[in-house]
């Protein structure tokens, strides 16, 4: 069997591993597509750099749209090349779903499966039906998705979501983060654009915390594509933070802080499983931020919100995104970590922790459609 794959960031590559690796236990797998380390790791050769596909707003994505559409057009044509048994595609559906209709229209017949379903909960409900014009099968990472993917025409599972499958600190690893103050995990996005967004709110927020606690320290994971503009943009900040490329040190980093000021997005899951009380902010162009609010169908982004149906986790989105607003919103979760706990242990059991793996479930739903 072989199989195109295509993840567009972080998030997407992890989903993409993972799959791979339940897939090969189940029997010998080719591959072909794009992706980042994780996927390569377990295989796959890609076609070019994933990080050129890590662009989110519709502001920040019309620089480069020019190059994205070529990007389109050149995995499109090494899918259909590739004879693969079937196209799956990891998140990022602005770039994902446009290479889908190119294969689709191309070669009807191949089976095409997209791997997190789009959020149509959340705004724009009428994605699902475009969606199912070029897309047969789902994998769903939330419990209360199928039903909106079946209603539109495709077939769905939930598989879970795989921030419950993945591994914890160690004792020695959390140990790595031992201190005298209180530590923050700063987490301010996967994106350039994003880190470029937040990374100055994030270190206003840092220097009104230090005027608190002068032994206030920072951790600040982050992955290969923004490292660099990641170090840049943190040089002035009033406390250095400690930047985290190691998965070792991350876990321990997660373990170890007292509380997280992290961009909107799966990482408030990450931060769900680690036990690690947060408080979420975004910020974006403000044409992207005007045409989310205008479509948006919830009044919260955060997903251990969503999924505990809680309201507990404090978010500053758009104009909200404001240093004097976070800081305090910091100190409170500070004074009381606890009170979150109950959300995020509910969002746990709910995303399928304590199950099969979600690799494994994604991998035995990937032969499924194939077989239908």
């Amino acid at each position: 069997m072989k199989l195109f794959l295509i993840a567009g960031e972080p998030s997407g590559d992890r989903l993409g591993a993972a799959l791979m690796a339940g897939l090969r236990s189940m029997g010998p797998v080719e591959y072909a597509g794009v992706g980042g380390p994780l996927m390569q790791g377990e295989g796959l050769e890609s076609l070019f750099p994933m990080e050129e596909l890590s662009v989110m707003g519709i502001a920040e994505v019309l620089p480069k749209y020019r190059h994205l559409k070529r990007r389109i057009r050149e995995a499109a044509e090494a899918a259909l090349a590739s004879g693969a048994e079937a196209l799956v595609t990891i998140d990022s559906p602005d770039f994902c779903l446009r290479v889908a209709k190119i294969v689709k229209a191309a070669r009807p017949e191949m089976r095409t499966i997209h791997y997190v379903a789009p959020s149509v909960w959340a705004w724009r409900p009428g994605r699902a039906v475009k969606m199912a014009g070029v897309i047969d099968h789902v994998l769903a990472l939330l419990p209360f998705e199928p039903p909106y993917m079946t209603a539109a025409g495709m077939t769905c599972d939930f598989v879970g979501h795989p921030v419950v499958a993945e591994p914890l600190a160690s004792p020695e690893e959390r140990a790595g983060f031992a201190g005298e103050g209180p530590l923050i995990l700063v987490l301010p996005g996967s994106r350039r654009s994003e880190v470029s967004r937040l990374a100055p709110v994030f270190g206003e927020v840092i220097g009104r915390l230090k005027a608190r606690h002068p032994d206030l320290r920072v951790a600040l994971p982050t992955v290969r594509g923004v490292a660099g503009l990641v170090r840049d943009l943190t040089s002035t900040w009033p406390v250095a933070p400690q930047i985290i490329e190691d998965a070792a040190a991350k876990r321990g980093a997660f373990a170890a802080a007292d509380v997280a000021l992290a961009a909107s997005g799966t990482v408030s899951l990450e931060l769900a499983a680690n036990g690690c009380p947060m408080v979420i902010a975004y910020d974006m162009h403000w044409v992207s931020w005007w045409l989310m609010q205008r479509a948006s169908l919830i009044d919260t982004v955060t997903l251990v919100n969503l999924v505990s149906e809680t309201r507990i986790v404090p978010e500053f989105l758009g104009p909200a995104c404001r240093a004097d607003a976070i800081a305090p919103a910091l100190e409170a979760v500070l004074a009381d970590p606890t009170a979150q706990k109950e959300a995020m242990a509910v969002t746990m059991q709910r995303l399928g922790q304590g199950g099969e793996a979600p690799g494994l479930r994604a991998a035995r739903s990937v032969l499924g459609a194939l077989r239908r």
